[in-house]
């Protein structure tokens, strides 16, 4: 399974893609499959999203998308050091999936 993921161009917030734009919810994100290299080039030409790349990714128990490398689940939530920082603090699953 592939994903695309990159950097919001205003902000520099982690997007995901969702199959038809840009989220900074990791769980939008969507299997780009074998379009994965072409949507990230289309969108980058676009400047539509800042330097986006392809990633491994898997599907947790409940079907979610998840990244496979800790480096990208890393990147999906924020700083493992201040958890009142992540993007979602109060998520009880960050922990199972993160690290």
């Amino acid at each position: 399974m592939k994903i695309v993921t990159g950097n919001d161009l205003k902000t520099g917030a982690v997007t995901w893609w969702t199959g038809s734009d840009w989220s900074i919810h990791v769980d939008d994100a969507v299997d780009a499959g074998d379009q994965a290299e072409t949507i990230a080039a289309r969108e980058e030409a676009a400047r539509n999203v800042n330097s986006p790349y392809v990633i491994e990714a898997v599907a947790d128990a409940d079907g979610k998308v998840r990244p496979a490398h800790i480096k990208d689940r890393i990147r999906a939530l924020g700083p493992t050091v201040r958890p009142d920082l992540t993007l979602k603090p109060a998520d009880p699953t960050a922990g199972n999936w993160v690290i």
